[in-house]
């Protein structure tokens, strides 16, 4: 694996609430294209582990990124959870002047347009990109944003103040509705619909416990929302070792050639890619070859954080022709059916395909 990684300073750790922490690295000048990035996306941590060597883990960008300037810093927010070693050990570690191992920003949960309506929806530590969404659309867009949080009670809420200080500074522009278990019980799918009915010619993003999301993208499908106006984050923790260090993995075997047989043209495959506004055209796409190595050897930069099928950074849309994906951890039936896949784990199956990435 090449994946290029990054040794970041930590220079400010706040303590949001008593299981969340807000870390803040700085990115050096030389640096800052690398971490340019969009609201909504994440970095890959790794994580010290005496078991694999390296733990990595995705964690959402809180902070919000400016127009105006290449970014100093960059803040991720992370949460305590029960029996996760990496958030326990990042919350319980890191400290100021720390430095912290990473990924270039990724992910595609981010809004095509910053003017558009925005019906966002988090639960618990889900508010992590979603706060980073409504900071940059409420600086640098004009649409109007609905916010429903859920959380356990009312100390779990985190960024209770910066939320507050929004509504405050743009009140024909946000509004943040809290759902607290402790007061209202967990939310119904009929309720959640309910709530939704008045915005569905909005732009929907949800984020949060995977019953949440479940019950909450239920709702969505109930009133119809089309799938481009439906967007929700997954997470899973990452199997694989994306940055590069095989020797650090004392305990995992890596098998460089043992992989599936993958049925699928005989000869070169014609490949067409969408990416950053240009076309790049290639005649010898090889029959199990990976899209993302193969757009590696040929120079171009796609996207990517794992490298294993766990995480979506560097997920395409099919245009035309077909792919086998060799590993799918993120991508479900519905994902799927609109075309989208995983570049990283997409072999060719077809004479001839053409992809866009998002």
């Amino acid at each position: 694996m090449d994946t290029e990684s990054f040794e970041l300073k930590v220079v400010d750790v706040v303590e949001e609430t008593d299981d969340a922490h807000s870390i803040t690295l700085e990115v050096p000048e030389d640096l800052a294209a690398h971490f340019a990035y969009k609201p909504g996306q994440f970095l890959t941590v790794a994580v010290p582990s005496d078991l694999t060597g390296v733990a990595a883990r995705c964690y959402s960008l809180s902070s919000s990124p400016r127009a105006d300037r290449a970014e100093a810093t960059v803040t991720i927010t992370v949460k305590r959870t029960r029996d996760g070693y990496a958030s326990n050990w990042i919350c319980d570690n890191v400290r100021e002047g720390s430095t912290l191992r990473v990924l270039a920003p990724s992910g595609i949960f981010t809004p095509a347009s910053l003017d558009d309506d925005l019906l966002l929806f988090a639960g618990g530590s889900g508010i992590t990109p979603v706060i980073s969404i409504t900071r940059t659309a409420l600086a640098r867009g004009t649409g109007r944003i609905v916010l429903f949080y859920a959380n356990r009670d009312e100390r779990s809420v985190i960024f209770a103040e910066d939320l507050q200080q929004l509504s405050a500074d743009h009140p024909d522009r946000l509004v943040v509705v809290h759902w607290l278990e402790s007061v209202q019980g967990l939310p119904s799918q009929e309720q959640l619909r309910a709530f939704i009915a008045p915005y569905t010619s909005w732009n929907a993003f949800v984020c949060g416990p995977a019953p949440f999301m479940k019950l909450t993208v239920a709702a969505l499908r109930e009133l119809e929302f089309p799938r481009e106006r439906r967007h929700q984050e997954k997470f899973v923790s990452l199997g694989g070792n994306p940055f590069g260090d095989l020797h650090a993995l004392d305990d995992v075997e890596v098998y460089e050639d043992d992989e599936p047989e993958v049925s699928g043209p005989q000869g070169p495959v014609k490949l067409e890619v969408e990416l950053d506004g240009e076309e790049h055209v290639f005649d010898d796409w090889q029959p199990g070859t990976k899209l993302l190595e193969h757009l590696e050897a040929k120079g171009v930069k796609a996207p990517y954080s794992c490298r294993e099928g766990e995480c979506s950074a560097c997920a395409v849309r099919l245009l035309e022709g077909e792919v086998r994906m060799l590993h799918n951890d993120v991508l479900d039936e519905e994902d799927l059916a609109e075309g989208i896949r995983l570049g990283c784990q997409s072999v060719p199956v077809t004479d001839t395909v053409k992809v866009t990435y998002h």
